[in-house]
């Protein structure tokens, strides 16, 4: 059954319908159970890193440690990537090829819609009835077609691009019209969740948690990524992205950015990757590197 939703993903990747996986961690029932590929096989991705310790044992982040960790899985992995991972709970970062660029792919949702809330902030008033509901199908079910008008609306690559300064983004290049083709780094990434959740953030309390609310509620099978790094009970807000590269590279594009709330933590995740040989490929890759890197950074001890 896997392989054919996976088959049926990757021919409505190949015609420009989809740019995102579906992969779902509980049981999920109801039409959208068929738009998007199951969960990556994980059975080959061997823990590189030792358990957390158990509360009250030693707390350390080994930055060189997970550095050669991480580099010598990516080593192993087909194509390139780059994570990023920033734990506002303990004042910690970590990155593996952060500034590299890739392809966005539906990552890039989260960027226009923060762009289009920020525009209409400065022009005080909000998003019309209807832009809330393409917000909504945009971010929630990675429609292409709301995307495409929300694009429009904030003024294509161009006025995406403006509003990405004053969002403190230094390295997302939108592309003019076609929002999938845009690069990315997973350090500009990590800007855009900083700017989501910051109150220093240009971006209003309400139009934060606009954004994040909507990422809070994907759909189930849509919730694969990063949040193979998240532990039971743990909230996750996701935007995942997928794409078929034939211009802009060879294989698949696959991305995971988002947020993870802990007890003493509050993870930013981007994790970006091209040329894999398959969808599949693309999403263990992004799933092992999420979870060694936020959970090495559970070793560091809380901030203050």
């Amino acid at each position: 059954m896997r392989r054919t939703v996976l088959a049926c993903a990757i021919a409505l990747a190949a015609t420009g319908t989809a740019t995102g996986v579906a992969v779902t961690r509980w049981p999920v029932t109801g039409p959208q159970q068929t738009r998007n590929a199951q969960p990556a096989a994980r059975e080959h991705a061997v823990p590189l890193m030792p358990p957390v310790p158990p509360p009250g044992g030693p707390r350390r982040f080994d930055r060189t440690t997970l550095t050669k960790v991480v580099k010598s899985y990516l080593a192993r992995r087909p194509g390139r990537a780059g994570v990023m991972v920033t734990d506002l709970g303990t004042n910690t970062s970590f990155g593996v090829g952060e500034h590299g660029r890739f392809v966005t792919a539906s990552i890039m949702k989260v960027d226009i819609l923060a762009s289009l809330l920020l525009q209409r902030q400065r022009e005080r008033r909000g998003l019309s009835a209807g832009e809330r509901a393409m917000a909504a199908e945009m971010i929630r079910l990675s429609d292409n077609r709301a995307a495409y008008a929300l694009y429009s609306a904030a003024g294509n690559g161009a006025g995406v691009a403006r509003s990405n300064k004053r969002l403190g983004l230094r390295e997302t290049e939108p592309y003019p019209t076609g929002w999938g083709s845009s690069k990315t780094t997973p350090a500009d990434q990590v800007r855009l969740m900083k700017a989501l959740v910051s109150p220093r953030s240009p971006l209003s309390a309400a139009n934060r948690r606009h954004v994040l609310g909507l990422m809070g509620s994907v759909i189930g099978e849509q919730r694969w990524g990063i949040s193979a790094a998240a532990r039971p009970g743990e909230r996750v807000a996701i935007k995942n992205g997928w794409v078929p590269l034939h211009v802009q590279g060879t294989g698949w594009a696959v991305n995971s950015v988002g947020r993870i709330t802990a007890p003493g933590h509050d993870f930013l995740v981007a994790v970006c990757t091209q040329g894999h040989p398959s969808m599949e490929s693309g999403v263990e890759t992004v799933e092992h590197v999420a979870d060694l890197a936020v959970s090495a950074l559970r070793r560091a001890a809380p901030a203050g």
